[in-house]
C-alpha cells in the first residue's frame, strides 16, 4: 500500500470527522401559532441533514471496512517476511558455521600450489567458490528479508493509525445522526395530531405539484424503455423489500437506508454498485431524466444526499425518511439531481413485464410524516446494522 493512499485515507477521515462535528442546530419550536408550511420546511431541512450525516456514517463505515482489509493483508505478509526472515538467519548461521569448520586459513591459490592432486584440488575449489556464491546469496536474501520486514512493519504501523482514525470518525458521524434524530423526535413529538394532518397533506399536494410541472416540462419521456436484465433483477428485488422499514445505516435484509436499498438490489442482481448515495452519484455513469429505464437511480439535492431506483411511469422505489417504510413514490418527491445508470452497457430486454406492485405501496407521506416516529436506534451488530466501531487488530 502507497504511502500517498495512506495519506488519502486519513485526510479522508479527518475530513469526514470534522463534517460531523458541525453543530445540530435547534429546531423551532412548533407551537400552534407556527404556519404549517413553516413546520414543514423545518422537518424537510432536518431530515435532509439527518440523511446527509447517514451517508457520511456510511461512507466512513465502507472507508473502515477496506481499511480493515489492508491491515489484515499487511498483517499477513509482515507474518511471511518474518517466517522468511528467519530462514534467511538460520541459513546464514548454517553457512557461517561450516565456513568456520573448513578453514585453513590457506588461500585457495596456494592450496592449489602444495595440493599433491591438482585436478582433486581444482575441483574441490569449484565446490568452494558454489559455496562462496550461495554465501553470498543468503547474505543478500538476509538483507532484503530484513529491509521488507522493516518496511511491512511502518506500512502496517501506518495502515493500524489510518485505522483507529477512521473508528474515531465513524463514532463521530454515528453520534451526529443520533444527535438530528433527537431532534426530530422532540420536534414531532411536540406536534398535535391535527399539524400532523396537516403537515402530511401539504407535503402530498407540494409532491403531486412537483410531479405535475416535472410531466409537463417534457423533461421525462412519455413512455418507458425495457431495463436490462440486471436492471429487471434490481427492480424486482426493489419491490420485494416494499414495506420494510427505514432505519439509518441499514442494508438489509429486515431493514435500509436509502442508499442501502438501492446498492443492495444491484448487488442481488449481480452488479455491485457503491453503498453511499454520494459515491453513486460520483462513480456511475449519468443518463438524461428522459432516457430513464426501470434499475436506474435517481438522486436527489444538490449534495446527492438521497437515491431511489426508478421502477418506470414516472416513479421510483425508495427508503423515504426516518418513521417511514419503502414505498413507490413520485419521481418529483424530492428536488432532483440527476440521474445515473448501473449497466450502461447492458442490452434491454426485448420483452419486459413489469412487477406487481401492491396498491398499499403508495400509501403513506413520502416524508416520514405521520403517527409512526422515527426512533433513535440502539447499538446493535449484524447484517442489518453495521458495527457502530471498529474493533482494531494492532499490528506487531
Amino acid at each position: 500500500m502507497s504511502e500517498r493512499f495512506l495519506r488519502l485515507a486519513c485526510t479522508a477521515a479527518v475530513v469526514a470527522a470534522q463534517a460531523v462535528l458541525a453543530p445540530v442546530p435547534a429546531l423551532a419550536a412548533p407551537g400552534p401559532e407556527r404556519p404549517v408550511a413553516e413546520l414543514l420546511t423545518d422537518l424537510q431541512q432536518a431530515y435532509r441533514q439527518t440523511e446527509q450525516a447517514t451517508e457520511t456514517y456510511n461512507a466512513t463505515e465502507e472507508r473502515l471496512n477496506r481499511q480493515r482489509t489492508v491491515v489484515t493483508r499487511l498483517d499477513d505478509e509482515l507474518a511471511r517476511a518474518r517466517s522468511s526472515l528467519h530462514g534467511s538467519r538460520s541459513e546464514a548461521g548454517r553457512l557461517a558455521r561450516q565456513q568456520y569448520q573448513s578453514s585453513t586459513g590457506l588461500s585457495p591459490y596456494l592450496r592449489l600450489l602444495l595440493a599433491r592432486d591438482p585436478q582433486h584440488a581444482l575441483d574441490e575449489g569449484h565446490v568452494i567458490g558454489r559455496l562462496a556464491r550461495e554465501r553470498a546469496e543468503t547474505v543478500g536474501r538476509l538483507a532484503d528479508d530484513e529491509k521488507k520486514q522493516l518496511d511491512l512493519a511502518r506500512q502496517a504501523r501506518k495502515a493500524l493509525d489510518a485505522r483507529l482514525a477512521l473508528a474515531e470518525s465513524q463514532k463521530k458521524a454515528r453520534d451526529e445522526v443520533r444527535a438530528r434524530l433527537s431532534e426530530v423526535e422532540r420536534m414531532l413529538a411536540a406536534l398535535t395530531p391535527d399539524q400532523l394532518t396537516a403537515l402530511a397533506a401539504l407535503e402530498q399536494d407540494r409532491t403531486a405539484d412537483a410531479q405535475r410541472k416535472l410531466t409537463l416540462s417534457g423533461a421525462l419521456s412519455a413512455t418507458t424503455p425495457p431495463p436490462s436484465q440486471e436492471g429487471d433483477r434490481a427492480v424486482r428485488y426493489a419491490v420485494e423489500q416494499l414495506g420494510k422499514p427505514y432505519q439509518w445505516g441499514a442494508a438489509g435484509p429486515v431493514s435500509y437506508d436509502c442508499s442501502g436499498l438501492t446498492s443492495q438490489a444491484w448487488d442481488h442482481a449481480g452488479t455491485p454498485i457503491p453503498r453511499t448515495s454520494q459515491e453513486q452519484w460520483a462513480t456511475l455513469p449519468h443518463v438524461p431524466l428522459d432516457e430513464l429505464r426501470p434499475g436506474d437511480l435517481v438522486l436527489y439535492f444538490p449534495e446527492a444526499t438521497h437515491v431511489a431506483l426508478y421502477l418506470g411511469d414516472g416513479k421510483v422505489v425508495q427508503a423515504p425518511r426516518p418513521g417511514a417504510k419503502i414505498k413507490v413514490s413520485p419521481i418529483a418527491a424530492n428536488p432532483i439531481l440527476g440521474a445515473v445508470r448501473p449497466d450502461p452497457k447492458a442490452r434491454p430486454l426485448a420483452h419486459y413485464t413489469p412487477p406487481t406492485v401492491p396498491k398499499t405501496a403508495t400509501e403513506g407521506p413520502d416524508e416520514g410524516l405521520g403517527t409512526a416516529q422515527p426512533t433513535v436506534p440502539a447499538p446493535t451488530q449484524g447484517r442489518d446494522r453495521p458495527p457502530l466501531t471498529g474493533t482494531v487488530n494492532s499490528a506487531q
